[in-house]
């Protein structure tokens, strides 16, 4: 049941009266329950329960919160077609689609809780100490990652599950033993609360402090931003537009004591087509990135929204291609009238450009909440000294940038901001031709693809899904992945530190069994 309410720890709370519906996404159509925006004082309370909770589940053993993690992917299957339903409800999106993402999610929640059962992740470092060594004696030192903090979450609007109120920042931030408060898209809202309802039902499962995690409720930007400045919150993650993620980072350097935001705000994932691969393959890869660029309504942070080759038959054969299968491609409801609007005025504003030309649209009328597929075409001379078609539509759009030379496709590259991903469409003796070029672009992205699609974001441990600013805040770091988990953690080394007093990790006896490096070797030994 979806009460509308905020979950503040383990009590449900609605003091406030600024009430917001979510909307039927397919029609437009408010649904019947109303949520309650957090008050001040909801917000206060929220976050002192974490800062609470903190020294608390922080210190909870590595396979107790592994068990929490995996009794919320078993309380998030226990919901059954609710949660599909709600979700396909307030987003547009497929039941099909949602089933994959809600696996997903919790594949996602049980890959954090193997992490935790191994232990390794902590990264434990140990130097003993030599007390006779001359000039000076050698202290003993261990190092290992420790927790940050209470951690705030902004649920993503383009997936209502695993970028959202259980989606892999609130997994990972768990897992590294920071209580999470997440600040509930206003879009999809009642999925929210009923990922909600199951968190904190595995956390009593379990026995987990109160205060471990929280889900508040706006439909503005009062209570996120409050979140943010709020001196007991150490770290926030964040998915969606480089606009809402700048002002994260604005307000978090703002403050007495920084914070890290780790923002992921989009990509125009750009595609080099090179000649001899086109050639070849003109028509099959125009039929793939079709498939690609419509890719869920293209709301995806990595839709391949520009292509990049030089002007002659094969290029041109390419884009015919691709072209015919856009006017093919059906309008479908984006994820949200506000998300329609603003894909509609990136459309009309690249268009409006000198020298942009329509290659192929959807011949099928689209409703005022639909997407409406299309192909555009530049000069590469016109993209150069246009910064009004370097910035991302976010839908079923693409730009293809047409060169004359080889010359004018490096000055391309060149102008290109950070992005997620780049991929390169060529036969292997082209990487090595155009590899000075390819360098470029690989220095500008966090995964650069080789004759594929940048859609579909595998997570296991070799995906980086990040990349230079504005791509992502830090490129260092990846929101996929078991190394997200290390954008929640910080190095702590413990000197001289008594060994009954050590945490289990870096005793000599090593109890957890962990790989360990010891004195510059790795090793699962304990230490005589």
């Amino acid at each position: 049941m979806i009460t509308g309410k905020n979950n503040i720890g383990n009590k449900q709370s609605n003091k406030g009266n600024q009430i917001f519906n979510t909307y039927n996404a397919t029609t437009g159509e408010p649904l019947s329950d109303r949520f309650y925006a957090a008050t001040d004082d909801e917000v206060e309370e929220a976050v002192s329960l974490a800062k609470f909770a903190f020294p608390i589940y922080s210190k909870t053993s590595q396979k107790k919160r592994a068990k929490f993690l995996a009794a919320i992917a078993d309380e998030i299957m226990n919901l059954g077609e609710v949660l599909i339903k709600r979700a396909s409800l307030e987003t547009a999106l497929p039941e099909a689609r949602l089933e994959g993402e809600r696996g997903r999610t919790v594949n996602q929640l049980r890959m954090f809780a193997k992490l935790l059962e191994e232990g390794n992740w902590v990264k434990a470092s140990i130097d003993t100490a030599m007390p006779d060594r001359q000039p000076i004696p050698k202290p003993d030192l261990r190092k290992m990652f420790k927790a940050l903090g209470p951690v705030v979450v902004f649920g993503a609007s383009n997936f209502p599950l695993a970028y959202s109120t259980a989606g892999g920042d609130t997994a990972s931030a768990l897992a590294a033993g920071c209580p999470v408060i997440v600040k509930s898209h206003p879009a999809h809202a009642g999925t929210g609360e009923l990922v909600s309802g199951a968190i904190l039902k595995a956390a009593e499962k379990t026995g987990m402090p109160n205060g471990v995690f929280s889900n508040l409720n706006d439909a503005g930007y009062t209570v996120g931003t409050a979140l943010v400045k709020t001196p007991a919150i150490k770290a926030v993650g964040f998915t969606g537009s480089q606009r809402g993620g700048r002002a994260l980072m604005d307000h978090a350097a703002q403050r007495e004591e920084p914070i890290p935001v780790y923002a992921e705000m989009g990509s125009i994932n750009p595609v080099l087509l090179l000649e001899e691969a086109i050639k070849k393959r003109a028509v099959e890869f125009g039929k793939i990135y079709a498939g690609s660029v419509t890719l869920g309504v293209g709301q995806f942070c990595t839709n391949p929204g520009l292509m990049i080759g030089i002007e002659g038959e094969s290029l041109n054969a390419f884009i015919q291609s691709l072209a015919e299968e856009i006017k093919k491609a059906l309008p479908e409801e984006m994820l949200t009238d506000g998300i329609a609007a603003a894909y509609s005025s990136g459309l009309d504003k690249v268009l409006s450009q000198k020298n942009v030309k329509v290659e192929g649209v959807t011949t099928t009328e689209n409703s005022k909440l639909q997407s409406r597929p299309l192909l555009a075409s530049t000069s590469g001379n016109n993209f150069i000294n246009n910064p009004n078609l370097h910035e991302e539509v976010f839908g079923p759009f693409s730009l293809v940038v047409k060169c004359k030379d080889k010359a004018e496709l490096k000055l391309v590259v060149e102008k290109l901001k950070g992005q997620l991903t780049a991929t390169v469409i060529a036969e292997e003796n082209e990487i090595v031709e155009y590899s000075e070029i390819i360098e470029s672009l690989s220095n500008k992205v966090g995964r650069i693809i080789f004759n594929g699609v940048p859609t579909g974001v595998e997570v296991c441990p070799s995906m980086h899904h990040g990349g230079p600013y504005p791509a992502s805040s830090d490129s260092k770091f990846t929101a996929v992945g078991v190394d997200a988990i290390t954008r929640f953690v910080r190095p702590l080394s413990y000197q001289n530190w008594p060994e009954n007093l050590l945490p289990d990790e870096l005793k000599n006896s090593n109890p957890l069994g962990i790989w360990r490096t010891v004195n510059g070797k790795l090793s699962q030994d304990q230490i005589l």
